[in-house]
């Protein structure tokens, strides 16, 4: 695997990450933050995290894999896939918890295709080449959780532009 694909991969990462870095300090500073209950706060918290992980993964396993051996590259994805999994299903456990966080499509849809996408990011690397995958076995599973990074991102904007979950009680 060329050491540029990666650092490039790496690069369009670190963009994301940034990107969405700002994003969530604008909302922390926004009125929005304050008028959402905390059930669903507790939600967009997770789902941060989540994101975090999702751009985190292409970032540093690829700049891991482009200037170290495969070894550190597969023992690093080990580590932040296992974190991803985790962040996934606590992201899952609160959307069922919440009832307000469960009156977002964008939500729903995201959990659904996130929680499956994220079982292919962890596995593919090991099924397409072995315990110790070459660097190209993994650039599948970093597209996909750059992609999945991207969709969790919408997901969580359309979310915040949806009305307050008490305003869906008016409507009927």
């Amino acid at each position: 695997m060329n050491e540029e694909f990666l650092v490039g991969l790496a690069d369009i990462a670190a963009t994301l990450f940034g990107t969405f870095l700002v994003g969530v300090f604008f909302y922390l500073d926004s009125g929005q933050r304050r008028a959402r209950q905390s059930g669903a706060d507790r939600y967009v918290r997770s789902g941060v995290r989540g994101v975090f992980l999702l751009t985190g993964l292409p970032l540093v396993v690829s700049l891991a894999l482009a200037n170290l051996d495969p070894i550190w590259g597969a023992l690093v994805f080990v580590v932040l896939s296992a974190l991803l999994v985790a962040a996934s299903a606590d992201s899952i456990v609160r959307i069922l918890r919440n009832r307000s966080s469960r009156m977002s499509v964008a939500l729903a849809v995201n959990e659904v295709v996130s929680g499956i996408a994220v079982l292919f990011i962890v596995v593919t690397p090991w099924v397409l080449g072995g315990w110790v995958p070459p660097p190209s076995a993994f650039v599948p599973s970093l597209l996909l959780a750059l992609g999945c990074g991207f969709l969790s991102t919408v997901a969580l904007v359309m979310t915040l532009f949806d009305p307050p979950p008490s305003e869906f009680g008016s409507d009927r």
